[in-house]
């Protein structure tokens, strides 16, 4: 065949290898596609001659073999060998299986696991349509869908997904279809174009389009491009020497290892989602594990109530630990190793007061470096030394064990860091057994080797450590992970520094902790904010390098966004003002029937009564008209309901109903508006407390609520508990968090940690979004049997938290 008219005649060498390819069942054009890259050429040539492939195979296979030829060059002969046979006895069938292939065999390099090939490459997989279907659906409740502007975004994360990575593409597109039709309706028809001329629409603030564009973003496809797409494979991390890395996959199998290593010092805030999200979400992405490891070396610091709230906020996010560890088990090895490394001349003890070791480090001009005197002592006299110092001969900051690191090196981590310090205090899993405790910088990257982990993910402030982290590991000749830093999150006009937070929870400025006006996670859930929308907004943001400083109003937005397409809406008045209407009977009720959502038949609908007597807000009502208000009069205030023809304005009200429970009295309706005047506290004179403003909290009594909110709250309730028993029954089955005997003071997994009041949130149309109160609310119908009728007991305490207006608040700044 000639080349097309126009293009370059074909070299001789060209045009045997397209013969040679052809010769194995390749069509003309993939023939002559392959024979473009000289070095896949080649590949596929010597695969050709090494497997006697001419007339051995079909067409399909040739293909596969094909795209093998394009990755061989990551993997050696036995491997390449291995992947033609699993083309040839058709256990690949497809190029992704091949992809896969190469990818795994590249990690896990011959010989082969048979079986751990197969489910790594989807080999015999199959999954039935009902399998798909509840995959899909739990996806669709998760963080990452708010509605059907992610359908496209949905699929590809799902069909990149362990579960589903094998399924049938359309049967998993069709699923996404019927999910997202349960959840949020039917998907509207696009509107025609041009049958009107529309006045142009205003630009939106930078600000405002960020927001918008971040939270129709899929939360998972950030785990497969950017910086995330580009760390490197299990594996992939050097090694001193190669039995290191062998060890390690032989241990992981090859998985990503990643963990969560929060200090139990303090509660985890809205930063601590980001780093949640990364470590969790990276792991689960590639069917990984990743720890949750609590770093206790400061016995000072640490209380259980932190131990408790830590776990039941990665929880409350989505993600499960394969396994709860503590930096404490590891106390006796760590321990071993730093004699070692005394032993090998690469620490020692040293006595000098912080002041003299700033000065040898250069003081405040940043002068030159010198060692101190201890830097040369013998290493038997520092061995010595340090016995002393965990036997107790000495008080705290009389002797300290250091790293003999590189005092000429420009990076302030390698100058000598401290190791162990003296702690007279007890631990609370090891009492008083040891007086002497590791520091971070020598405990972290031992603790990731001895859990080999594969991905050591951290924020960009420890980018300077990881010259040390490296040192450390290969001065012991240990398995050295990678570590790798993103950038960190945090929101304008938030303080989340644990010392400012405790001086504004003791000096009464905020409720507590959980106070809904601070970004804490547990103070986030109290407000109503779901775990989801924190997450969409985390993915949204994407990880990278850089810092995301985020301005509050964009948050709000996400999560506005969110809640638009799940919360259920209600009519709802703040402010009642009581109308009776003159003209309709006494006895008079009708009842009507509206759904909770428009968009979503999956919520169900409501009965309403229609009396004599109804409540409407006191904003909608004046005793003049206003030509700009839409606010009634008493001769025209009018009824509304669905189907009617359409007013120039809508109010809302609440009829009063006894048999029928209407209306719901709310006892306590809490409004949060920001706590910090401006968008950074810390500039504020004389400190931070001073843009403190004390009218941030309004409280509302009295307000009414339609009587569809009880059943309401009643299912969400269940249907909370349910999904969290049904959830910690798979985590407590799959992963290695059941316990560790008697007397162990770990945290159990627990289907409570996932129920909370605050799962009961609805919209009040024209008003704004709000959840039930998770600590001052009492509702005692929430607790009795499903069949039993929902409704007002003897002793219940309504308390509603806005979540979040219905729209920017101009006034307070959101």
């Amino acid at each position: 065949m000639a080349p097309p008219k126009g293009a370059p005649p074909l070299s001789p060498e060209t045009s045997a290898d397209i013969e040679l390819f052809k010769s194995i069942g390749l069509p003309q054009a993939k023939a002559a596609e392959a024979a473009k890259s000289a070095r896949s050429a080649a590949a596929l040539r010597e695969l050709i001659a090494q497997h006697e492939l001419a007339g051995r195979i079909d067409e399909r296979q040739a293909v596969l073999v094909a795209a093998l030829a394009v990755q061989a060059q990551r993997i050696g002969d036995d491997a390449r060998g291995y992947v033609v046979g699993a083309i040839i006895d058709e256990r690949l069938k497809s190029t992704d299986q091949v992809s896969a292939a190469a990818k795994y065999l590249e990690a896990n390099p011959p010989p082969v696991d048979d079986a751990a090939f197969d489910r790594e490459c989807g080999v015999g997989f199959s999954i039935s349509p009902e399998g798909i279907a509840r995959t899909v659906t739990e996806y669709v409740q998760s963080a990452a869908v708010s509605g059907w502007n992610n359908m496209g975004a949905a699929i590809a994360a799902l069909r990149t997904s362990p579960e589903l990575r094998w399924a049938n593409p359309l049967e998993v597109k069709n699923a996404v279809e019927a999910a997202l039709t349960a959840r949020f309706g039917a998907k509207e028809a696009a509107k025609p174009k041009g049958k009107e001329p529309k006045e142009p629409k205003a630009a939106k603030a930078p600000e405002a389009a960020e927001a918008e564009a971040s939270t129709g973003a899929d939360a998972r496809s950030v785990f497969a491009e950017g910086f995330l797409g580009r760390l490197h494979k299990p594996g992939g991390n050097p090694q001193l020497r190669p039995a290191l890395r062998d060890a390690h996959l032989r241990a992981t199998g090859g998985r990503v290892y990643t963990r969560f290593p929060p200090e139990p010092n303090g509660f985890l805030h809205i930063g601590h989602s980001k780093a949640i999200f990364v470590n969790f979400g990276y792991a689960a992405h590639h069917g990984g594990r990743c720890y949750l490891r609590y770093d206790d070396t400061n016995p000072e610091a640490e209380e259980a109530v932190y131990f408790e709230s830590i776990l039941e906020m990665v929880r409350w996010l989505g993600y499960e630990p394969w396994k709860i560890t503590y930096s404490s088990d590891y106390f006796d090895q760590l321990y071993g190793l730093a004699v070692e490394l005394v032993r090998r001349d690469k620490a020692y003890v040293c006595h000098c007061t912080g002041e003299e070791i700033h000065a040898h480090r250069g003081g405040d001009d940043g002068g030159a470096r010198t060692a101190c005197a201890h830097r040369t002592r013998p290493v038997e006299e520092s061995l010595r030394e340090f016995e002393n110092m965990k036997t107790g001969k000495y008080q705290p900051g009389e002797a300290i064990l250091r790293m003999k690191e590189d005092l000429d090196d420009p990076n302030p981590q390698m100058w000598d860091l401290i190791a162990y310090r003296v702690l007279l205090a007890p631990h609370h899993r090891t009492g008083d057994k040891w007086k002497i405790y590791p520091t971070y910088d020598f405990t972290h990257c031992l603790v990731d080797s001895f859990e080999n982990i594969s991905h050591s993910l951290c924020t960009v402030e420890f980018i300077a450590s990881r010259q040390s982290y490296e040192w450390l590991c290969d001065a012991l000749e240990v398995y050295k992970p990678r570590q790798s830093e993103y950038g960190r999150l945090a929101l304008q006009g938030t303080i989340t520094s644990k010392r400012k937070l405790l001086a504004l929870v003791r000096e009464g400025y905020v409720l507590g902790w959980d106070d809904p006006r601070l970004y804490t996670l547990i103070a986030l859930r109290r407000r109503g904010v779901p775990a989801g929308a924190i997450l969409s907004f985390v993915g949204g943001l994407g990880v990278s390098t850089a810092a995301s400083n985020i301005q509050l109003a964009r948050f709000d937005q996400s999560v506005r966004s969110y809640l638009e397409n799940t919360a259920p809406r209600l009519l709802m008045v703040l402010k009642p003002l009581k109308v009776t209407l003159e003209n309709v009977p006494e006895d008079y009720v009708i009842f009507v029937e509206k759904a909770l959502h428009p968009k979503a038949p999956a919520l169900g609908t409501a009965k309403l009564p229609f009396t004599r007597t109804v409540y409407i807000d006191r904003d909608d009502f004046r005793l003049e008209d206003s030509p700009d208000t839409s606010a009634s009069r008493p001769a025209r205030l009018t009824a509304q309901r669905q189907g009617a023809k359409k007013p120039k304005a809508f109010i809302q009200w609440v009829a009063e109903h006894a048999p029928s429970g209407s209306p719901v009295r709310v006892d306590e309706t809490r409004v949060f508006h920001r706590l910090f005047r401006s968008d950074n506290p810390l500039a504020a004179q004389p400190d931070y407390k001073a843009d403190v403003d004390p009218d941030s909290l309004e409280t509302v009594r009295g307000a009414l609520v339609e009587a569809g909110f009880w059943a309401l709250a009643k299912r969400a309730y269940a249907d909370a508990k349910r999904e969290g028993a049904a959830r910690t029954a798979r985590a407590l089955e799959e992963n290695e968090t059941g316990g560790r005997g008697a007397g162990d003071d770990t945290p159990a997994v627990t289907s409570a940690q996932l129920v909370g009041f605050e799962c009961v949130r609805f919209q009040g149309l024209r008003v704004a979004y709000f959840a039930l109160d998770n600590k001052d609310a009492r509702v005692a119908c929430l607790d009795e049997a499903e069949d039993v009728e929902a409704g007002r007991r003897q002793g219940d305490y309504l308390v509603l938290n806005r979540i979040v207006s219905l729209k920017e608040d101009s006034g307070k700044a959101a």
